[in-house]
């Protein structure tokens, strides 16, 4: 379920990871090697003691010069907080899977995005212990997309362009372009791309203007998840929501590398509602042999 413009604009990377590492190539001309695939990991970076600690997404990159883990934070307004959770995530990480981490901001404000890009610097002033850096995604250097063929040629940075632009005078074009783009792909990625858009528009005329137009090209509005969107605000689906996201990476790291998935072991998997229980198994996916050694010594 996509209830909000914050797990919007996140989630998105998992519909489509290699929309992260085109951004940080072509929106923030970073060069980041280009990757051979890529696997979702547990977001819950908590330890023992009880401070719970989550990243919105994370999601491991494999290339010709090793992996990267990529850490993705959805960000309304500042919050000085996380001047401290920041750092501690790419340290956590880094000692964890000995990967390089790699911190993105995203974010539908351009103030939030400048508070967001400056350094945190930790240790003596003028002298760091510690320095990160965040790689910022926002509406100054996400780039508008307003040209239907450009928007068809990579629908998923088309989807980032609307929901990072949707309250500026461009709307309109914006939204226009993009639900030509998606006549090109198929119904179940449009109906998903669809509810994310829809999460991130804050102006209720854009809002209203985009179901109009999802409603004349009949992709959303009959499609089973759009019941999810008018189900918003109830606890035990966000809950069930989070489970159901948890057990498909599961299923999605063990596809990822080509490892065959029984039936038995699908079903068993998406049965689950144990969030402990399904972090343990999405660790093991990393590097089981075979499905069934999800599930320990024995099953």
């Amino acid at each position: 379920m996509v209830g909000s413009s914050h797990e919007a604009l996140h989630r998105i990377f998992q519909k489509d990871p290699a929309l992260l590492t085109r951004a940080l190539q072509s929106v923030l001309r970073i060069p980041f090697p280009e990757p051979r695939e890529f696997a979702a990991m547990n977001v819950d970076l908590t330890e023992i003691e009880p401070i719970e600690r989550r990243v919105d997404t994370l999601l491991r990159a494999e290339t010709d010069e090793g992996a990267y883990l990529l850490v993705v934070e959805s960000q309304g307004k500042p919050d000085e907080r996380k001047r401290g959770s920041w750092p501690y995530y790419l340290s956590y990480l880094y000692e964890k899977y000995r990967s390089e981490p790699v911190l993105i901001v995203t974010t539908q404000s351009s103030s939030t995005a400048r508070w967001a890009s400056q350094p945190i610097h930790l240790g003596v002033r003028g002298c760091p212990s510690l320095t990160v850096r965040p790689f910022v995604l926002g509406p100054d250097n996400v780039p508008v997309i307003t040209d239907e063929r450009e928007a068809a040629r990579d629908v998923p940075l088309a989807v980032l362009s609307a929901m990072t632009h949707g309250k500026g005078p461009q709307t309109a074009p914006i939204l226009e372009s993009l639900a030509a783009a998606l006549r090109t792909i198929d119904p179940d990625s449009a109906a998903v791309f669809v509810q994310f858009v829809d999460s991130c528009l804050a102006d209720p005329r854009a809002q209203q203007m985009w179901r109009d137009l999802m409603t004349a090209i009949q992709y959303f509005w009959r499609h089973p998840l759009a019941e999810q969107v008018r189900e918003e605000g109830r606890e035990e689906g966000r809950e069930e929501g989070r489970a159901q996201e948890r057990a498909e990476s599961v299923l999605r790291t063990l596809q990822w590398r080509g490892i065959d998935v029984p039936d038995v072991v699908r079903e068993r998997v998406l049965a689950c509602t144990d969030m402990d229980e399904l972090g343990t198994w999405l660790d093991r996916s990393y590097r089981v042999a075979d499905a069934g050694e999800l599930f320990g010594e024995g099953a």
